[in-house]
């Protein structure tokens, strides 16, 4: 005869069905009223919620309360989308928290992207930093920066439009890009993005050129990490003659 279900595992089968009609960012119940709810222990209760976390399915923000977490879309790689058109494009709402935006002296590692060839004494750029949100709930902070004659920028509507779509309109066309990625934790970005300072950050440093092949782009976007995947295709090299592993 088989052993019965821990009563835990049976709250945790119920409310897995309750989170799968849930919308992402929906408030969930704490951990006391869920204990009243279904008569048991607050033990029991944080027993069932363990595994809803690690799978990321709830996210507990502290001095808030705990919120349903849908699965996080996935961005191949090598793909160049802007962060507006791929959350359009997976059925979200795209929106961004303006933090700055203004034309300041670059600072070298911005001046080696931006001028790689002879970069100006005074070189400048349009910075643009943003909270990037999918449906409200912040996945990103992103430190965009471009050439310092692109002021133009500056009049789009930064907020809930495209930058992309901005400088197309003004003729100038994203076209190839490269990526490095590296991860950090939030540290000072933990409040703008309602994380605690810990939470793994995934960090994507961009480089984009335009039609012409000028650097048009130096961004550095870093994702909470159970919030934003990164999907990577990939062909596995053949060993080399002779080697046997």
């Amino acid at each position: 005869m088989a052993a019965p279900q821990p009563l835990y595992e049976r709250i945790e089968r119920q409310l897995r069905a309750r989170l799968d009609t849930a919308a992402d960012g929906d408030p969930f119940p704490s951990e006391p009223r869920l204990a009243e709810e279904f008569g048991v222990a607050r033990m029991t209760i944080r027993a069932a919620l363990a595994g809803l976390e690690r799978e990321g399915r709830l996210e507990r923000i502290p001095g808030r309360g705990s919120f349903v977490r849908k699965a996080a879309p996935a961005r191949p790689v090598g793909t160049l989308l802007s962060f507006h058109d791929e959350v359009l494009a997976s059925g979200g709402i795209p929106r961004s928290r303006l933090l700055e935006a203004t034309v300041r002296p670059a600072r070298p590692d911005e001046a080696s992207a931006l001028y790689p060839q002879a970069p100006p004494k005074d070189a400048t750029v349009v910075a643009v930093t943003r909270v990037r949100l999918r449906d409200d709930v912040p996945l990103a902070i992103e430190r965009a920066v471009f050439p310092g004659t692109l002021t133009a920028l500056l009049a789009a509507d930064l907020e809930t439009g495209s930058v992309h779509s901005a400088l197309r309109r003004l003729g100038l066309q994203p076209t190839l890009g490269s990526s490095l990625l590296s991860a950090r934790t939030a540290d000072a970005d933990a409040a703008v993005l309602d994380v605690g300072p810990n939470t793994p950050m995934l960090v994507e440093t961009r480089s984009i050129l335009d039609q012409h092949g000028n650097p048009l782009e130096h961004t550095v976007s870093s994702y909470v990490a159970d919030r934003y995947t990164l999907k990577v295709a990939f062909t596995v090299s053949a060993p080399a003659q002779g080697d046997a592993g």
